[in-house]
């Protein structure tokens, strides 16, 4: 298939599944599948490895696609981190978001890194095999940070704070990881970002102060331009979209003028599902081949992090405070349910791992493990979050 034909498919497909109408008679599960985007990947799987539809050729030219889907994820996280915001988020609350994430982060990582090391083909999958214990703690804390996050755009502050801080927390775990990972370009890839971000960041807030009087169509065009830069240079440069895009905005929210960066902010979230949607499917087609190991080990991951939150919830904070008292197998309504599910930033944060380490005529290196990893584990956390106790069940299906 000619690439743009390829291209042109996948952004209609991704537009097209974002509008299609759901029955109000679906059960919670099968709209926490849909909204994972596993269809999507299997999708892509079928167009790639199962027909053949996108080959090599094609999927060199999709690539770069993929790290703008990435990229965009990441800069709808990176807009709800307005400095406005943060200054006024007080020392005991981050340490509250610390003491809900740093449990999850250190399991997770301890139990990759065990799994890596004990079971062979794991450690194969994985790309931690051969590479030395730097290299496995490395892919151990970028594993363990893609599932701490949590994303919630919805609901009561208490549940869309804490996911944000799980976020925040998870996105410096895998950023330390790939550092660890490749520390032979730490300095480099730091002082690229910093530069990167800034200097995209202000070119739109000073084009923003300069045009004050932008239309939604003119920022839209605007920061989607900056967008696409930003994905562009990490992907040329070996960066991370999701962290180079969502610093772009970060800074962009936090210096532009207030009705331009409300503007923004709109536009992100309403075009994330679309953009998600596409990644999904190149990201399936990229899948070349990957190990049976790894649908245990993300069902125990997910298990395994339901478990430590309920518990540090259940016998920890809820001791402390009493805005955190549960019910007697439950976290409370406005905690448990946003920040248990996982999102796009997770599956977006280990892609964007996947797609810096090979080739991208043939797929990431290692055969999509960690991006296949992530998105079973999150595809389970929705079935622990709708069919246990241990989180309160939610009015209605939230979009991540």
């Amino acid at each position: 298939m000619h690439p743009l034909i390829a291209l042109a498919l996948v952004i209609v497909a991704g537009i097209g599944v974002t509008r299609l109408t759901r029955p109000s008679f679906r059960h919670p599960l099968v709209d926490g599948i849909l909204e994972t985007g596993v269809p999507l990947v299997l999708l892509g799987v079928l167009l790639g490895p199962g027909l053949g539809v996108f080959d090599a050729a094609t999927l060199r030219v999709l690539a770069p696609i993929m790290a703008v889907g990435i990229g965009w994820v990441g800069a709808s996280f990176g807009a709800r981190l307005e400095w406005r915001m943060l200054r006024r988020v007080t020392l005991r609350t981050w340490l509250v978001g610390a003491a809900l994430a740093l449990p999850v982060l250190l399991a997770t990582s301890a139990t990759v890194w065990a799994l890596a090391r004990s079971v062979r083909p794991l450690g194969d999958a994985w790309g931690a095999t051969g590479m030395g214990a730097r290299a496995a703690v490395g892919i151990a804390l970028i594993l363990g940070g893609a599932l701490t996050t949590a994303a919630s755009w919805r609901g009561p502050k208490l549940g869309r704070r804490n996911a944000l801080l799980d976020t925040a927390f998870g996105t410096a775990a895998v950023a330390l990881g790939v550092a660890m990972y490749h520390p032979h370009l730490l300095v480099r890839s730091a002082m690229l970002t910093v530069i990167a971000s800034a200097g995209l960041g202000g070119v739109f807030v000073g084009f923003a102060r300069w045009q004050k009087d932008l239309s939604e169509t003119g920022i839209a065009v605007a920061l989607t331009g900056v967008v696409v830069a930003g994905a562009g240079f990490s992907y040329a440069t070996g960066l991370s979209p999701f962290v180079l895009c969502g610093l772009i905005t970060a800074v962009l929210v936090s210096f532009s003028p207030p009705a331009i960066r409300f503007s923004a902010q709109k536009v992100l979230r309403r075009w994330e599902i679309p953009f998600y949607a596409a990644f999904l499917i190149i990201a399936g087609a990229l899948l070349q081949r990957f190990s049976p190991w790894l649908l245990p080990a993300a069902l125990f991951l997910a298990v395994l992090r339901a478990g430590v939150r309920w518990v540090t919830v259940r016998f920890g904070l809820d001791q402390m405070d009493p805005i955190w008292r549960s019910l007697p197998f439950a976290p409370p309504r406005e905690f448990g349910f946003p920040v248990m599910r996982q999102g796009a930033a997770a599956v977006a944060l280990a892609a964007g791992f996947d797609l810096l380490q090979g080739d991208a005529a043939v797929g990431p290196s290692a055969g999509g493990a960690v991006l296949l990893t992530v998105l079973l584990s999150v595809l389970a956390a929705e079935a622990v979050v709708v069919l246990t106790p241990l989180t309160a069940a939610p009015r209605h299906a939230e979009v991540t």
